[in-house]
């Protein structure tokens, strides 16, 4: 996510504030040397003090600026939900509006035709407010885990995100899956595990671009139940890969920066799997060149024969 130039600003001040006072801290303790050289017990205490100031200098220079970026990526959060919140509510208010002025000369078509977007609409609000909901419960709430079958709920989750985003078969697909041979069981809550699986489909899909292309794979590779989502999108580059499922985290750019959303999607995702015991991780070849993102569950122990 990038920084706006005032607090661009403010960063660079305090940073250059810390060197200074780093510098003027060394140039004190260099000259308490030189005068108590020849005394142990001043020159060790001298020593220890000035190296706990300059430790205390940097440490909170770094703390200062990390409040300075989470304090921007908060604003940003707050931009995009709103937008998010007031875009929908706009739209079905319109139509509410339309159908109250003009509901006699409104032909039959037109009136179903407006139910099926403010039905759309109010989904879109749902799934926002959802986001915002699970990522403020994490750690929060129990998990009413019981055996799910991974690939019934990720062609679940397919189908779900083509309805929602209007998308067609080749699209969005599952793919034959390089794995074992065995029902591809796991220990879950089919909620949680439903809103993360979706928030992979969803993610993909928005950072795709004009040309979406997106193949799912889902299965068990020995200890594991996966579900491997790739695109052909925006991708990323490996120092944006170790940010990609952090709090409100967004790959900086012209495609991305274009696209709404609240920055919890990815984050859902990854706290989704640690809840269960499992991991999330994604690689790119590069920015432009699509992207991978895995998600990993602990498979269901086989069931005793009867």
């Amino acid at each position: 996510m990038s920084v706006a130039p005032g607090r661009q600003g403010a960063i660079a001040f305090f940073v250059t504030f810390c060197v200074l006072l780093v510098a003027l801290a060394v140039a004190l303790n260099v000259q308490w040397v030189m005068q108590s050289w020849r005394q142990a017990v001043p020159l060790v205490l001298g020593i220890l003090v000035f190296a706990a100031i300059i430790a205390g200098i940097i440490i909170y220079t770094i703390f200062l600026v990390r409040e300075i970026r989470q304090n921007e990526q908060k604003d940003a959060f707050i931009n995009a939900v709103t937008h998010e919140l007031k875009t929908p509510v706009t739209s079905i208010r319109l139509h509410l509006e339309t159908l109250k002025s003009r509901e006699s000369a409104i032909p039959e078509d037109t009136r179903r035709q407006f139910y099926t977007v403010m039905l759309e609409d109010t989904d879109r609000l749902m799934q926002t407010i959802e986001q915002v909901l699970r990522a403020g419960q994490f750690g929060k709430t129990l998990l009413h885990k019981e055996r799910v079958d991974l690939v019934a709920l990720t062609d679940e989750c397919i189908a779900l995100t083509r309805t929602r985003r209007h998308l067609t078969k080749p699209q969005l697909r599952r793919v034959a899956f390089a794995g074992d041979d065995r029902p591809a069981e796991i220990l879950g809550d089919p909620s949680a595990l439903r809103a993360a699986i979706v928030n992979l489909l969803d993610n993909a899909v928005k950072y795709s671009g004009e040309t979406i292309e997106v193949s799912v794979e889902a299965g068990v590779i020995g200890d594991w139940g996966v579900v491997r989502v790739t695109d052909r999108g925006a991708g990323f580059t490996p120092a944006e890969g170790a940010r990609l499922f952090k709090r409100f985290y967004r790959v900086p750019g012209a495609l991305t920066q274009r696209i709404k959303g609240t920055g919890l999607g990815l984050f859902i995702v990854h706290n989704t799997a640690t809840q269960h015991g499992g991991r999330a991780s994604a690689s790119s070849p590069g920015p432009g060149k699509g992207a991978t993102f895995v998600f990993e569950i602990p498979a269901a122990p086989a069931q005793p024969a009867a």
